[in-house]
């Protein structure tokens, strides 16, 4: 078997894989739940790829992700629910039925609007949904947003839905107070107790409920600044490992390691280590 750039390329190489008797055996014990987190993955290393700016490392992870979905569709294949081009069908089906001012008579001439008429279409689609799978319509506004999705982001989309029927701030500074009132609740917890007591589950419970208050405002501040929060934090991350790298580099440069030197130390070259960028 050779490569290609047809999609057909890699969908018999999947098969390939799959197949009983001349297959991977790694690939073939796979399920939807065993490369669930692989695809997750996946879409973490495109984001990445993406951060960085590298094209031909997005192109790369693209193409892993599009693994994940061809792996997905042969499972589903073998099951005998549905196959890849079910899947193209849904999502073609999806993209007409949700662009109506592009390929229909409506009009939506600014980015709000098409928002607008996109959020109204997905809550039909979803009422549709449920009426196949013999369920009821998601009772709450909320419950049309995912509890798979990474925390942060969920929050953002959880402060969005309420958002569209004014549960908002209009004023990011709102937000900030916000976020001082939830920081001083978490700092009367963490004074509430001794370090002792808050080993026990409760205690634990309760700081970690008051820590979550605050994350959730800062990631409200964040759609408010239109600053995706994954994103920073992603930034942030990245940040912080460069600059560390930078105190261990100039430790072994001394002949010294980073856990033979004292923290003022380690702060001086911190300090250093921003002032490079």
């Amino acid at each position: 078997m050779q490569p290609g750039r047809d999609i057909s390329v890699l969908i018999d190489i999947m098969a390939r894989l799959r197949d009983p008797k001349a297959g991977c055996a790694w690939d073939l014990q796979q399920t939807f739940e065993t490369i669930a987190p692989y695809t997750i993955e996946e879409a973490y290393e495109v984001a990445e790829a993406i951060a960085r700016g590298d094209r031909h490392d997005i192109c790369d992870e693209l193409g892993d992700l599009l693994l994940q979905v061809v792996f997905h569709a042969r499972i589903a294949e073998e099951e005998g629910t549905f196959a890849f081009p079910d899947v193209v069908e849904a999502v073609t089906r999806k993209m007409i039925r949700r662009h109506p001012h592009v390929f229909g008579p409506e009009e939506a001439r600014t980015p709000y609007l098409v928002k607008g008429l996109w959020e109204k279409i997905k809550a039909e689609e979803k009422a549709e949904k449920a009426a196949r799978q013999g369920g009821e319509a998601p009772q709450s506004l909320l419950d049309a947003v995912s509890v798979a999705m990474p925390p942060m982001l969920r929050a953002v989309k959880l402060q969005q839905k309420a958002g569209t029927v004014g549960f908002d701030w209009n004023d990011p500074r709102a937000v900030l107070a916000k976020i001082r009132e939830e920081l001083d609740e978490l700092e009367a917890e963490m004074d509430r107790t001794d370090s002792e007591k808050r080993e026990q589950a409760d205690v634990r419970a309760s700081i970690e409920a008051e820590l979550g208050d605050v994350l959730f405002a800062l990631a409200n501040l964040g759609r408010h600044l239109d600053i995706d929060p994954e994103a920073a934090v992603r930034a942030t991350n990245e940040k912080f490992r460069k600059r560390f790298s930078y105190i261990e580099r100039k430790l072994e440069e001394a002949g010294r390691r980073p856990a033979e030197a004292t923290l003022d130390e380690m702060v001086a070259l911190w300090q250093e280590a921003k002032s490079e960028g």
